[in-house]
C-alpha cells in the first residue's frame, strides 16, 4: 500500500507522519520539525527552514502489510513534487489545520485527488490550538468538498491544552449519506435495522471506492487521534496483492541525483518482478526507447537506503542504472497517470561564477531532471541560461541547494512573467522545400483556436498512401517542438493543428527534410491565424480588518482584477478576486504593510486569459526564426556559422 500525506503549509503534515512512524514502532521517539530531526525532512534546507521541499518515502511493515508512506511538500512553490507523487498513490491523507481551515492548497490537492479517484482520509489537525473550531472546519469540508465526509471520532475540549479525541458512533446523518450510494444499506437504514457494524462496513467499502471519506480529529504534536488515524489507514485504504508473474511493468515518478552515487530513478512497479541485472526497455515521452540495465535496487527510509535484490508488484524503490530515465517514462505495459496541479508562472536568468558555465549548466540540467517543470533553456546566441519557477521561496531553496550540492554560488535575475499565446482565427501554412537538391518535403498545416484550457490538439488527415507514416511522425514531432515558441516567442496553447497535406519524393527526400519544412509551415499558419497573447492569472483570497475593505477592492481594480466575492464576517472582510500575475506579483508585500502583518493572503493559479498584446511582453526568440526562410535552411543544413 502506497500512502501520500498532503496538506497546506504549516498544517502539521510532517509531524503527523513522525507520530505514525512512532506508533508503528519505527522510531524510539517522534522527531520535531522545530528541532530539525524528522525522518522525512532530512535535507539541510528543510531542517533549517522547517518546511518540506522534496517528497520523501518511508517503508514500514504492519503485520503482513508493507506500507510506503510518502511525505510531500505543502508550500505552493513545490507542488510539482506533490503532482509527481499522486501518480503512485493507493490512498492519501489530507491534513487540514483546525486553526486555519481550508486553504487554497487544500482545495488544489482535494481536486487532484478526486480527479484521480484516490481514496482519501481527512485528518483535522491542531485541535489544541487556541480559538480553533474543528467542527466548523468539518462543516466547511462537507459543504465545499463532499457531503460524504464521515467523522471517525469526536473532538473534545478543543481550543486549549486539554484537547482530546474519543471514538464516535457514525451519526444518522452520515448513515443517510452512505445510503445514497448503496441500495441494500438504504433499505436497512430506512427500515431502522441498520447497525453501527453495517454502517462501518459500508463506510469501509465506499472509502475504498473513493465515494466516502473518513475524517479523524487530532493534534499530532501531542499524539492525539494518531491511533484512530492508524486504524483508519489500515482498514479504510485498499491494499494490493503482489503479482510477481508476468513482464515487469512500471514507471518512473521521481528522479534524484546523489553525490558519489549518481542518478536514482524512483519507480513504481505495477506488476511483475524487477531484479538486479535485469534489462528493461524504457519508453520515453518522445516516443524513443532505450534499453537500460538494473544495477542496484534500494528501498528508502528518509535519507537512509538499504539494498534489496528484488522489487515486486505495487512496490516503490530507487533503481540505479536507468541513466536515460525521465519522470513519466514507462516500461512494460504500464501507464503513467498524471494530473497537472502546478504551473510555473515566472522565468529567471541564472548566472554563476565566471568560467564555470559548463558546471552550472550541468547542475541546472540535473535539477531540471528532478523537477521537469523548471524547463531550463540555454540561449547560445546570448549565452544566457534561464529556468521556470513557481515563486521566490523556490529560488531561495535552489540557491542553497546549488551551493551545497555543486559548490557553485549563483545569482538570479528579477523574475519575469511567463506568458503564452494562442490564435484568434483559422489559418493555413504551406511549405514546399524542394531546392537546393537533394531534398523534398511538402507540408500543409492548418491551425484553429480552441476554448481556453483546451491545450494543444493535433490531427493527421493525411493517408499513408499519400505520405509514409515515418514522415508523418516527423511532422508531428517537429510541430510539438515548433510551438514551444510561437510568433511572439511564447509557448502556444489552446489550438488545434491539422496536417492536411504532405508529399515526399522517392529519391530526393532526406529523413531530416520534414524537420526543416514543418516549422516553416507551422509558423506561417500561426502568423495567418492572428496570434493572441495570454497572461497568467491567480485567484487571491484576502482576510483583513473590515476598515481595509474599500482600499483592497480599489487595489483589485487597479491590478486589472475581477472581484468574485466580498463579505464581512466577525469584523473581518473576506475578499476573493482573480488578478493578472503581472500586476499582482508584489502585492503580498503591499498587503502585509497595509495590514501591519495581520492580514491573510493566499493565492492559487487560475489559468490564462487573453491580454492586450501591448500590455504583455514579447519573448526574445531562441535560435533562428523559421520564417527567415533562407537563413533557416542554412541553419538546418549546418551551413550557418
Amino acid at each position: 500500500m502506497n500512502i501520500g500525506f498532503l496538506a497546506h503549509v504549516d498544517a502539521g503534515k510532517t509531524t503527523t507522519v513522525e507520530q505514525l512512524l512512532f506508533r508503528f514502532g519505527n522510531l524510539r521517539n517522534p522527531g520535531s520539525v522545530d528541532a530539525g530531526d524528522t525522518v522525512t525532512d532530512f535535507l539541510s534546507v528543510e531542517r533549517e527552514r522547517g518546511i518540506s521541499v522534496k517528497s520523501a518515502s518511508v517503508d514500514i511493515e504492519l503485520n503482513n502489510l508493507r506500507i510506503c508512506i510518502i511525505d510531500t511538500p505543502g508550500h505552493m512553490d513545490f507542488t510539482g513534487e506533490v503532482e509527481r507523487t499522486l501518480s503512485v498513490l493507493d490512498g492519501a491523507v489530507l491534513v487540514v489545520s483546525a486553526a486555519e481551515g481550508i486553504q487554497s492548497q487544500t482545495e488544489r490537492f482535494w481536486n487532484a485527488l478526486r480527479a484521480l479517484k484516490i481514496p482519501t482520509i481527512i485528518f483535522v489537525n491542531k485541535i489544541d490550538r487556541f480559538g480553533c473550531m474543528p467542527e466548523d472546519v468539518a462543516d466547511a469540508l462537507k459543504k465545499d468538498f463532499s457531503s460524504a465526509i464521515v467523522a471517525r471520532n469526536a473532538a473534545l475540549h478543543y481550543g486549549d491544552a486539554h484537547a482530546a479525541a474519543e471514538p464516535a458512533a457514525i451519526s444518522e446523518d452520515d448513515m443517510f449519506e452512505l445510503s445514497e450510494h448503496d441500495k441494500t444499506f438504504a433499505d436497512k437504514f430506512l427500515s431502522g435495522t441498520a447497525t453501527q457494524d453495517d454502517a462501518y462496513a459500508r463506510l469501509k467499502q465506499q472509502a475504498h471506492d473513493a465515494a466516502a471519506f473518513p475524517l479523524v480529529y487530532g493534534a499530532s504534536a501531542h499524539g492525539i487521534g494518531i491511533d484512530t488515524l492508524l486504524e483508519t489507514i489500515r482498514d479504510f485504504f485498499p491494499s494490493r496483492s503482489i503479482h510477481p508473474q508476468g513482464t515487469a511493468s512500471g514507471f518512473i515518478y521521481k528522479i534524484e541525483h546523489i553525490k558519489n552515487e549518481g542518478k536514482l530513478a524512483h519507480v513504481l512497479l505495477q506488476s511483475g518482478t524487477l531484479e538486479i541485472r535485469d534489462q528493461v526497455d524504457i519508453l520515453h515521452a518522445t516516443g524513443d526507447t532505450t534499453t537500460e540495465r538494473v544495477n542496484r535496487i534500494k528501498r528508502t527510509y528518509g535519507a537512509r537506503r538499504e539494498d534489496i535484490k528484488q522489487l515486486q508488484g505495487n512496490e516503490i524503490a530507487a533503481v540505479y542504472g536507468f541513466t536515460s530515465g525521465k519522470v513519466g517514462d514507462v516500461f512494460g505495459d504500464a501507464a503513467y497517470r498524471n494530473f497537472k496541479i502546478s504551473e510555473p508562472l515566472f522565468a529567471v536568468k541564472v548566472t554563476g561564477p565566471e568560467g564555470k558555465e559548463r558546471e552550472l549548466l550541468q547542475a541546472i540540467s540535473e535539477l531540471s531532471d528532478e523537477d521537469p517543470a523548471m524547463q531550463h533553456t540555454w540561449n547560445p546566441d546570448l549565452r544566457e541560461l534561464s529556468i521556470r519557477i513557481m515563486g521566490r521561496i523556490q529560488l531561495e531553496i535552489l540557491e542553497q541547494l546549488i551551493a551545497e550540492r555543486y559548490q557553485l554560488n549563483v545569482a538570479f535575475s528579477p523574475p519575469t512573467v511567463i506568458y503564452k499565446e494562442t490564435v484568434t482565427h483559422e489559418g493555413t501554412g504551406h511549405e514546399r522545400y524542394t531546392m537546393p537538391k537533394p531534398c523534398w518535403a511538402v507540408v500543409t498545416m492548418d491551425v484553429a483556436p480552441l476554448p481556453s484550457g483546451s491545450g494543444i490538439q493535433y490531427h493527421d488527415d493525411v493517408h499513408e498512401s499519400v505520405l509514409a507514416k515515418q514522415y508523418r511522425n516527423h511532422i508531428a514531432i517537429a510541430t510539438r517542438d515548433t510551438i514551444k515558441q510561437g510568433r511572439m516567442g511564447w509557448e502556444v496553447t489552446d489550438a488545434r493543428f491539422t496536417l492536411t497535406f504532405g508529399e515526399s519524393h522517392k529519391f530526393h527526400t532526406h529523413p531530416m527534410d520534414f524537420f526543416l519544412a514543418t516549422p516553416i509551415a507551422v509558423q506561417r499558419a500561426l502568423q495567418n491565424a492572428v496570434p493572441q497573447l495570454l497572461e497568467p492569472l491567480i485567484k487571491i483570497k484576502l482576510i483583513a480588518d473590515e476598515g481595509f475593505s474599500n482600499r483592497i477592492i480599489g487595489d483589485v481594480i487597479a491590478m486589472r482584477g475581477n472581484l468574485l466575492d466580498s463579505a464581512i464576517i466577525k469584523n473581518l472582510v473576506h475578499i476573493e478576486a482573480i488578478v493578472p500575475v503581472a500586476t499582482s506579483a508584489d502585492y503580498y508585500i503591499q498587503f502585509a504593510s497595509m495590514t501591519s502583518g495581520r492580514g491573510l493572503l493566499s493565492t492559487d493559479f487560475a489559468g490564462y486569459q487573453a491580454c492586450p498584446n501591448e500590455l504583455g511582453a514579447i519573448n526574445p526568440r531562441i535560435g533562428v526564426d523559421p520564417l527567415d526562410r533562407a537563413k533557416w535552411i542554412l541553419y538546418k543544413r549546418g551551413a550557418l556559422s
